[in-house]
């Protein structure tokens, strides 16, 4: 048997290629969209990859399932539990089989036993995975998907806090606690192969390790400690990062079933008199780092430097609206899969930076200052803080002038802002709240971005309030009270 492991950092997704050396063939558990990595890997090792094997409609990031089941006739192994809103409504357009709980399938002498693990979402499945090529009758490990993490377990509110279905918070709890009850049923040697690792918001605290066993969560999982039911309702309901907006999006092209990708290649150079049009009717992204678009930049556009597209395009992009980027032709190709990844398909083309600049349309500016620069000017009111970090970061501690706005949620509340004042934006280190200041200097506020954040603020021997807070009702706060 061969298992390869396959992480895409910027999504914090973990995908697994099983082999079957001795049958020659190959199944891909929890694909990501961008397929050339399992092909690439099949073929360097001599495997035809026939089948897909998927543990529940991913939430944030475009399944590749579809793109493999299209492109080399790979059949779908996809689960058939759940409620019937929660079904797969592409799988019969291709080979498939719907598998539910006592399932088994075979990839070669790879064997396969299908786990109903509910409570990320109804639909939820884990796979057990036995080599019986070399002569096993126990499994070896599961791929548990969204179901357990190194260090935690899937959130079972995604479906309300995301995909906007009421109610369904605490029942995915619960169905989740008897998950969990089955999940220590297991022995403890198995290995346990999750979709997730540290960074992602499908759960809290997960860990950076990329594998475990059962044994060892069982040990140290917090959220496997508890047996009582109530208990862990409230633990696992409670603190959950922001769910970010794409995932109803992702939710529902995943069931629909993505566009084909094929061959699509990269979008085109645009010329750059035409930037000005573009930008009345759609998205404009520069993805030069935050410094240099605060020297220069061309008015109204986004600024979302190319490292923090995957944390941040999906909450602050508007999905109905063509996208075009301003960047180099370097940075094309992990920017194009970085948005293909979140379902941002619609990327007409770019405009080539150095060309923008030489043109001189780069024409707008805001100026940046360290927080000792800014501290007399936020005491005495002359200028307004908005602290854009995350509402748990804002409980622990803030500037004591602060008002909150969640840097994704920002765009939608851009009108509540008082404008008649210079707007200091702040974040903990200086990068989200670059972003913040391009999206209120585009609706036409004076903005100053802090340059190291609430970190270099506390360094500098400046106060902070950490007396307990909530986060401002932002549009779309849960926690808004």
């Amino acid at each position: 048997m061969l298992l390869k492991y396959f992480y895409d950092q910027a999504l914090a997704h973990a995908s697994y290629l099983v082999g079957c050396q001795r049958a020659k063939v190959a199944v891909v558990v929890d694909p990501g969209r961008d397929i050339d990595p399992y092909l690439e890997m099949a073929q360097r090792e001599g495997l035809q990859l026939i089948a897909v094997a998927e543990t529940h409609i991913h939430a944030d990031f475009v399944s590749g399932a579809r793109e493999l089941a299209d492109r080399v006739g790979a059949k779908l192994y996809v689960s058939d539990e759940g409620p019937p809103e929660w079904k797969y409504l592409f799988a019969d357009q291709y080979d498939h089989q719907l598998v539910k709980d006592g399932d088994t399938f075979m990839i070669g002498n790879i064997k396969f036993n299908v786990l109903h693990t509910p409570g990320h979402t109804p639909e939820s499945i884990s796979f057990l995975l036995t080599d019986e090529g070399g002569g096993a009758d126990q499994p070896m490990g599961i791929f548990t998907g969204d179901f357990v993490f190194v260090g935690s377990i899937g959130r079972p509110d995604l479906l309300e806090e995301a995909a906007g279905l009421a109610n369904t918070a605490e029942p995915g709890a619960r169905d989740l606690f008897q998950s969990a009850e089955r999940f220590r049923q297991l022995p403890d040697y198995l290995q346990v192969w999750p979709a997730h690792g540290a960074g992602s918001a499908c759960g809290k605290g997960l860990g950076a390790v990329p594998s475990s066993t059962v044994g060892y969560e069982k040990l140290f999982n917090p959220a496997l400690q508890f047996t009582d039911e109530e208990k862990f309702v409230r633990y696992i309901l409670s603190d959950q990062p922001e769910a970010p907006r794409y995932f109803a999006v992702m939710k529902r092209v995943n069931k629909e079933g993505p566009e084909i990708l094929g061959d699509q290649g990269l979008p085109e150079s645009q010329p750059v008199h035409e930037l000005a049009a573009r930008l009345e009717s759609a998205t404009v992204i520069d993805l030069s780092p935050s410094d240099q678009f605060a020297k220069g930049h061309v008015p109204g556009v986004l600024n979302i430097p190319t490292g923090m597209l995957a944390g941040w395009a999906g909450w602050v992009v508007d999905y109905s609206q063509p996208v075009y980027l301003i960047a180099d032709a370097g940075q094309l190709p992990e920017a194009i899969r970085v948005l293909r990844s979140i379902g941002l398909d619609d990327v007409r083309g770019y405009f080539d930076a150095a060309k923008v600049r030489e043109a001189g349309l780069a024409s707008e500016s805001y100026p940046t200052a360290k927080p000792g620069e800014l501290a007399s000017r936020i005491e005495s009111g002359e200028v307004k803080l908005l602290d854009v970090r995350s509402d748990e970061e804002w409980k622990s501690s803030r500037i004591a002038q602060a008002e909150h706005h969640f840097l994704g949620r920002l765009p939608g509340n851009v009108a509540t802002i008082e404008s008649s004042q210079p707007v200091v934006t702040q974040c903990q280190t200086g990068g989200r709240s670059a972003i913040a200041a391009s999206i209120l200097q585009a609706a036409g506020l004076y903005v100053i971005n802090m340059t190291g954040g609430l970190g270099a603020w506390t360094a500098a021997g400046l106060s902070v309030d950490s007396s307990p807070a909530s986060p401002t009702c932002d549009a779309g706060s849960r926690q808004c009270t």
